[in-house]
């Protein structure tokens, strides 16, 4: 598994703009019944989660279509998931809107949660395993017969 990159920014001032991110801004506090209403309810699951050597663009064209795109970005965006497609975008896409979203308003003119009621990373990146360090001290432990 390849480590994600933080997104440069170039990135974010592009993601800045990008209109899927504004329609998110605007449908952010809109129905919560909006997965009900989402054209993947048609689709298998598997088709938003394609291995990360796979195209993901059967599943992104279908988001493209759909009625509730902005709400189901927002979401995504919301609780930081950087796995599959979400609202027409893929997670490279998405980590750089993710700066975006945290960071004052992406657009002045739109009104939205204020960066200090959004929750969650700044950036979602994948965890990576603890690795344990043998002790450096050759001291007994409290309590070891000497």
């Amino acid at each position: 598994m390849t480590r994600a990159r933080m997104p440069r920014p170039h990135e974010v001032a592009a993601a800045k703009r990008d209109p899927r991110l504004l329609r998110a801004v605007r449908e952010q506090q809109g129905d919560d019944a909006w997965r009900t209403r989402g054209a993947c309810q048609t689709v298998d699951p598997e088709t938003f989660f394609p291995a990360p050597s796979e195209p993901a663009d059967a599943a992104v064209a279908l988001c493209r279509t759909c009625d509730v795109q902005g709400a189901c970005l927002a979401w995504a965006l919301e609780v930081g998931d950087c796995h599959g497609v979400w609202g027409a975008t893929t997670p490279r896409e998405r980590r750089a809107m993710l700066v975006a979203w945290r960071s004052d308003v992406p657009n002045p003119g739109l009104t939205g949660p204020t960066p200090e009621h959004r929750m969650g990373p700044a950036v979602c990146l994948p965890l990576l395993p603890i690795q344990r360090v043998g002790r450096t001290d050759k001291r007994d432990p409290v309590g070891a017969a000497s």
